[in-house]
C-alpha cells in the first residue's frame, strides 16, 4: 500500500526561522541574536506566579481560553468576543488561511517579510502575487493599485526583517482601499508592543471596518517564545469561525496562565522599550565605523544588516564564536548580503560588537 499525501502537503516547504533550532548544530550555549523576543526575557514576577501553578499541570486547559481573553480584553480596550488565541501567533496565520482562503483567493504580500504567510497561503492553493519594497510607505500608491478584488492582503508592520514601521494614516489608507475591492486585511502587529514612543496599532479601527484582521503575539513582546502564546482581534465575522476551527485546547493551561500573568505587568513593556532605543542605537553607531556593513533604520527590537560579507559564511564565523544571527537570504526578497541582528543587553551586544569587528 502506497499512501499520498494530497497536492499542497506534497509540494509543501517548511518556512526557516531564527533561534537556536534553526541551525543544523544547535548549540545552547550560544548568545541568540536572531530571535526577536524581549532582550530582558520573561518578567521574574511571572516566573515565580507559574511555579505556583505547577500542582495544576495535570488538569486540562480551558479550550475556550476564557479567562485570558477577558484579560486581554482589558489589555487592548478591545470586547472579549473579539479576540481569538493562539498556541502562538503562527497557528493563528495558518487557522485564518485554512478558514478564509482557497485555490480561487487571490493573495498579495509585500515582501521581504514573515514567511509564514506565503507559506500558508500556498497550502490553501492561493494565487500569491509579490510586492518588492524595503519601505512600503514609499511604494504606497503603487502598491494600492495591486490590491486584487475579493482576495487577502498579508501585512506585517512593524516589517519583520526590516523593522520598517508604516504610519497609521497610511495603513488605514491601504485598508480602505482593500474594503472597496472586498478584500481582507491581515496586519501582523506582532512586534508593535516593542518599538519605542509608539501609538500606531491599528486595533481600535477594528469597529470600522469589517475587512481588517489584527495579529498580536506575547512570545516576542512579554519574552514566552518557550510556551508559545498569540491572539488576534477582529470582529465577529471572522473571529467566530476561527474559534470554530480551531482545534481543541490548543493553548496550554501554562500559557493561559503566563499569559495572563504577563499582561499584568504591562509597565515592564515600557522598561524593555527604552532599553532597545539605547542599544539599538549602540549597535548601529558601532557598526557604522565599519565599512563591512550597513544598518537599515529600525523602528522596533531588531535590525536589518546590509553586509558585505556573505550572510551564510557570516553566520558560521560568529557561531564559533558563540553568537548567532539570522541569515536573511531565505527571506524571499533579500540575498546573501543581508543580515538580522535582535535586539539584546549592553554586555550581550558588546560581546557581537566586538565579534564582528574581529572579522
Amino acid at each position: 500500500m502506497r499512501i499520498h499525501p494530497n497536492k499542497p502537503a506534497q509540494s509543501h516547504i517548511p518556512a526557516s526561522h531564527g533561534g537556536k533550532y534553526g541551525t543544523k548544530n544547535p548549540n545552547p550555549q550560544v548568545i541568540d541574536f536572531s530571535s526577536n523576543v524581549n532582550p530582558l526575557g520573561c518578567h521574574p514576577g511571572v516566573k515565580r506566579y507559574l511555579k505556583k501553578q505547577l500542582d495544576l499541570i495535570s488538569e486540562y486547559p480551558d479550550p475556550s481560553s476564557s479567562d485570558l481573553r477577558t484579560n486581554l480584553a482589558w489589555f487592548t480596550g478591545v470586547r472579549k468576543k473579539q479576540i481569538v488565541v493562539g498556541n502562538g501567533a503562527t497557528e493563528i496565520i495558518y487557522n485564518f488561511c485554512k478558514t478564509f482562503l482557497n485555490k480561487k483567493t487571490p493573495i498579495l504580500i509585500p515582501i521581504p517579510t514573515f514567511s509564514e504567510y506565503e507559506v500558508s497561503a500556498k497550502l490553501c492553493e492561493c494565487k500569491i502575487s509579490f510586492f518588492k519594497t524595503m519601505n512600503l510607505s514609499k511604494n504606497l500608491q503603487k502598491f494600492i493599485m495591486k490590491i486584487p478584488r475579493n482576495g487577502c492582503i498579508f501585512i506585517c508592520n512593524p516589517n519583520n526583517p526590516t523593522g520598517v514601521l508604516i504610519k497609521k494614516k497610511e495603513m488605514l489608507k491601504i485598508i480602505s482601499a482593500a474594503k472597496k475591492k472586498s478584500s481582507l486585511v491581515f496586519i501582523d502587529e506582532t512586534f508593535i508592543e516593542l518599538v519605542p514612543e509608539s501609538n500606531e496599532s491599528l486595533i481600535k479601527y477594528i469597529k470600522n471596518y469589517e475587512n481588517l484582521f489584527i495579529l498580536r503575539s506575547l512570545t516576542k513582546s512579554f519574552g514566552l517564545a518557550g510556551i508559545r502564546i498569540g491572539y488576534g482581534v477582529s470582529n465577529s465575522q471572522i473571529i467566530d469561525p476561527l474559534q470554530k476551527i480551531k482545534i481543541p485546547w490548543n493553548v496550554s493551561y501554562m500559557a493561559q496562565r503566563a499569559a495572563s500573568a504577563a499582561i499584568c505587568y504591562h509597565p515592564f513593556l515600557e522598561k524593555t522599550c527604552k532599553l532597545i532605543k539605547k542599544e539599538k542605537d549602540f549597535i548601529s553607531s558601532n557598526l557604522a565605523k565599519s565599512k563591512k556593513f550597513t544598518c537599515c533604520d529600525s523602528s522596533t527590537n531588531f535590525i536589518l544588516v546590509k553586509t558585505k560579507i556573505k550572510s551564510r559564511l557570516l553566520q558560521k564565523k560568529l557561531q564559533r564564536k558563540k553568537i548567532l544571527i539570522r541569515d536573511c537570504s531565505t527571506f524571499r526578497g533579500l540575498n546573501q548580503n543581508y543580515i538580522r541582528i535582535a535586539v539584546k543587553t549592553r554586555k550581550e551586544n558588546i560581546k557581537l560588537v566586538k565579534a564582528l569587528e574581529a572579522i
